[in-house]
């Protein structure tokens, strides 16, 4: 692929501008920090390398078990009709990695030729059901149901080798996508290549296995998708969902077309049909059936096809022609494609920004769109990247993503809208997505004001080269501001101040998303203070050290048993040396927040600079921990002094208000629910709802 105009005008921005944020960054974080940030900004994480897949074991039989419940939450089914050393392999694998879940396990042995019924019953735990005649996979499946016990079946070809923890991520796609009716494993070659990731059914019936011979983990097979149908080679559906629609339709019968008839009868339910890419299952294809369609059951395809496109001739009218190459602008055609980049993948568990995004992301899910992520370093951030995924986001990443301007070429026409995160992201960007993109509506997610942020920075520090900076920042904000066709602030606050920078731009609030989390526990049973922050973040660093040598003293003076945990990502040196200070704990990055919201007294935000909205206080309101913060934390969030929050500015009336809230309990009760309220009425999925529709739903 050719350099072009384009990759070189992007190379020269990005340059720029990061020798700018370089500069600024010794000013006010120092060189080992940003020396420590300049590591991060080019360091390229692998692509995790998936392991070697577990292979079929052909060895001589020897007894074993597998596993089994009396009270099982899945029960998974297996026809077979001869063919016993694949059956033997496939049992052997369930074994060697059981799930996590409770399952059983039930062979249908549809009148086997060989010594499949004198080998099962040697096999402990395993439910055997016997059929006297030889019916096809309709009927032994069908069999197999009705002598299921668990919760949801799970329907599994013998001639397969399901890998380790399959069963489990293919479950776990009924409770992370609760409307969910059919789940389908990603099926691949004993090699590693894909073999499907989700069928396609085209207009006329016809079939194609998405993904064939490419790598699973291209982008465009990576994600939790909807699909046309999934092979019934390891799909899983509710048992009482499968028994109300009838099971498996015995016109398709012995085989063929009845999983892809099931997928269109549960979508006729109202339910939806998803593929699962991290339930991987190797497919040993056409060893029960065979390849060639003029001969044996494979001959009924063609017969099973005819039926199936006139019982579902109404359905299908909506499908892609025949001929058609299935790609995902066309499998996502029908829904809103939403566009969203921010200068590398989030890491939720790590900062507030990246929390933000997550839940913006999944609230336009939510409301319809199909969304897209594009991290400008193009880099795969390992789980973090799969947990997008695994959301139903269509993650992009090297080496299938080679160089932004190519991508954009390709993909851009099928956006209706592209959301960028940071003015110095979107600066690189926004021409190529006027050119590559011109019909979708572009929008400039600020996060916050930079602009805003450094001003105050440099007035706190007195420092006329961190102002110029400032300033700097200041045109660039703005001028993409003005380019954009809308602008997203995280507060009214911030809102009233483009109103007076930038008066004739479109700007409209999209704060923080959070999920009111419990109220953790009571007041008597919490101890200690929090913070939560990314060192990373200057304002943070700064407002813990001012805490530590000019608040916390005070507050140890009064309530000697306190301790003050401090808790987030990248601690420099200095943030470190405060633990040698009595009663300070330094956690660094914890990865999970929960018993620290659930169970510390109180948490405190002592910001002396900074903009934008504080995730760390929502992230407290949603837990039922009343805060103490500044002024400047608080900003734009909605809060009463002493009815949400308690607000302090100086080190002596900061330390009072951690006394006083410490020893009073009914206040502190007060603050804990009107925290709730706070998240509720102004930080929820159902707060920002009206501005996500307004700013990527409505038309112009």
């Amino acid at each position: 692929m050719t350099f072009s105009l384009a990759d070189a005008r992007l190379l020269l921005v990005r340059t720029t501008g990061l020798v700018r944020r370089g500069l600024a960054s010794l000013r006010t974080r120092g060189w080992r920090h940003s020396w420590e940030r300049v590591k991060l900004q080019f360091a390229r994480a692998a692509m995790p390398a998936r392991g070697a897949l577990v292979a079929a074991d052909r060895g001589p039989f020897a007894p074993f078990a597998v596993p089994r419940s009396d009270a099982p939450v899945a029960s998974v089914v297996i026809p077979v009709h001869g063919h016993w050393p694949h059956t033997l392999a496939c049992l052997r694998a369930i074994a060697a990695h059981p799930p996590a879940r409770a399952v059983e396990v039930i062979v249908v042995d549809d009148a086997s030729p060989d010594e499949t019924a004198t080998l099962l019953p040697r096999i402990d735990g395993l439910r055997v059901v016997s059929r006297a005649e030889n019916g096809g996979f309709i009927a032994a499946c069908n069999d197999g149901a009705a002598a299921a016990r668990g919760d949801f079946l799970v329907f599994v070809n013998n001639d397969t080798v399901p890998q380790p923890g399959w069963l489990d991520a293919l479950l776990d796609t009924f409770d992370a996508h609760p409307d969910t009716g059919l789940a389908g494993a990603q099926l691949l070659y004993p090699d590693g290549r894909l073999q499907e990731a989700g069928g396609v059914v085209f207009a006329d019936g016809g079939a194609w296995n998405y993904g064939r011979f490419e790598s699973p983990q291209d982008p465009r097979f990576a994600y939790v998708r909807d699909a046309d149908y999934l092979s019934g080679a390891a799909i899983a559906i509710p048992r009482a969902l499968f028994e109300r629609i009838g099971s498996f339709d015995p016109r398709y019968a012995p085989a063929y077309y009845e999983d892809t008839d099931l997928a269109f009868a549960v979508r006729e339910a109202g339910l939806r049909v998803r593929y699962q890419p991290a339930a991987r299952v190797v497919h040993d294809e056409g060893t029960t059936a065979g390849t060639d369609p003029a001969n044996g059951v494979k001959a009924y395809q063609a017969r099973n096809r005819a039926i199936f496109a006139a019982q579902r001739a109404a359905a299908l009218a909506s499908h892609l022609p025949a001929g058609s190459v299935p790609s995902p602008a066309l499998l996502h055609r029908d829904r809103r494609q939403v566009l969203v980049v921010d200068a590398t993948t989030p890491r939720p568990d790590r900062d507030s920004a990246s929390l933000r995004l997550v839940n913006l992301m999944r609230l336009l899910r939510e409301e319809g769109a199909h969304v897209v992520f594009l991290p400008a370093d193009l880099a795969h951030a390992g789980p973090y990247t799969e947990a997008l995924q695994s959301l139903g986001i269509e993650t992009w990443h090297a080496p299938y993503a080679r160089r932004l301007p190519a991508w954009l070429r390709e993909h851009g026409p099928r956006f209706d809208a592209a959301m960028v995160s940071r003015h110095y992201v979107l600066r690189e960007l926004l021409p190529l997505l006027r050119v590559s993109a011109p019909q979708a509506r572009l929008v400039f997610d600020s996060v916050d004001l930079h602009f805003v942020r450094e001003a105050r920075s440099a007035q706190l520090a007195g420092d006329a080269t961190m102002a110029r900076n400032a300033a700097r920042t200041r045109t660039l904000e703005l001028d993409i501001v003005a380019r954009s066709d809308v602008t997203t602030v995280v507060s009214a606050d911030e809102g009233a101040v483009l109103a007076r920078e930038a008066p004739g731009a479109r700007v409209e609030v999209l704060s923080n998303v959070h999920e009111v989390a419990g109220a953790g526990l009571p007041f008597a049973q919490r101890r200690d203070l929090v913070f939560v922050g990314g060192f990373r973040h200057p304002p943070n660093a700064d407002g813990v050290r001012w805490f530590c040598e000019t608040v916390f003293p005070k507050v140890r003076a009064r309530l000697p048993e306190v301790r003050f945990h401090c808790i987030g990502d990248g601690p420099t040196p200095e943030i470190r040396a405060l633990a040698q200070q009595d009663g300070v704990l330094v956690h660094g990055y914890v990865p999970d927040l929960a018993p620290y919201m659930d169970g510390c007294r109180i948490a405190v935000a002592p910001l002396r600079v900074g903009a934008g909205v504080k995730g760390k206080i929502n992230l407290s309101m949603a837990h039922g921990q009343p805060v103490v913060a500044t002024s400047i934390a608080a900003e734009g969030m909605h809060l009463r002094d002493g009815i949400d929050v308690l607000i302090a500015d100086d080190a002596d009336a900061f330390a009072d208000a951690i006394v006083r809230l410490h020893g009073d309990a009914t206040l502190w009760m007060e603050l804990s629910l009107n925290g709730h309220g706070n998240i509720a009425r102004h930080f929820s999925p159902d707060a920002a709802r009206g501005a996500v529709r307004r700013i990527f739903f409505q038309d112009a």
